[in-house]
Order: structure tokens, then C-alpha cells, then sequence
């Protein structure tokens, strides 16, 4: 596969597990600076690590999200958390069972911050508001 293909494959991949209002948006926003970073995350993360065939599309979004929590990328977090929730790859018992995992090996605080966020997803979906 060659890059053209590989950046075709991951936008469509992007856009399955992202949403395509996240991913226009963000290609929207993306900078002359910023550009080649959109192209690399297209081309490496979509079109090359997250279609390997050694763990499928939900055991990836579980490590993401692990990882997301671990880092402390809240942002990323929120979007991975409703992203997963609304193509239905995890549900909101999942999510908790990742986040009380985090709690043990990434920490309370993060694992606390982690909570809020997921339930502010949660409420958002629900249609009432914040949460907390």
C-alpha cells in the first residue's frame, strides 16, 4: 500500500470511528503548520496502526482510552469516550470498568477526572445537561 492509499484507507477509517463532522472539522482548522500533521495521523495512526490485524477496532479503543486517561488527555478522551458510545464499541458499564482499571494504575485523581468527563458525555448523549 502506498501512502496515497494508506491516507485514503485511514481517512476512511477516521471518519468511521471519529465521526465526519470531527474529522472535517479538524482537517477544516488544520493550518499550513498543521496540515502535515493532519496528512501523518491519517496516513500512520488510521491507515496503518489501527488496521493492523493483531487486535480488532474495539480492543484498540479500549487501549486508547487507557492511554488517553493515563496521559491525562481530557480532550481526546471525550472525543474517544463518545465516539465509542455512539457507533455503540462500548457501552457505559465498559467505560467504567476501563476507568476503575486506570484508577488503579494511572491513579485516583486521573481516574476522578476521567469519571467526570465520561458522565458529562453520558449526559450530553441523554440530552440533560451536565453531570458530575
Amino acid at each position: 500500500m502506498d501512502d496515497r492509499q494508506r491516507h485514503a484507507a485511514g481517512l476512511e477509517l477516521r471518519r468511521q470511528m471519529l465521526g465526519s463532522a470531527h474529522v472535517d472539522r479538524a482537517q477544516a482548522q488544520a493550518s499550513e503548520l498543521g496540515a502535515d500533521f493532519q496528512d501523518l495521523i491519517t496516513r500512520y495512526a488510521w491507515g496503518e496502526i489501527w488496521q493492523r490485524p493483531g487486535l480488532g477496532l474495539r480492543e484498540r479503543r479500549m487501549l486508547v482510552i487507557g492511554t488517553l486517561v493515563a496521559l491525562g488527555q481530557w480532550e481526546e478522551l471525550r472525543l474517544h469516550a463518545r465516539a465509542a458510545l455512539e457507533r455503540g464499541d462500548l457501552g457505559e458499564s465498559e467505560l467504567r470498568e476501563i476507568l476503575l482499571q486506570q484508577a488503579i494504575y494511572c491513579g485516583v485523581p486521573a481516574a476522578n477526572r476521567a469519571f467526570h468527563i465520561v458522565q458529562d458525555v453520558l449526559d450530553e448523549l441523554r440530552g440533560s445537561g451536565s453531570g458530575g
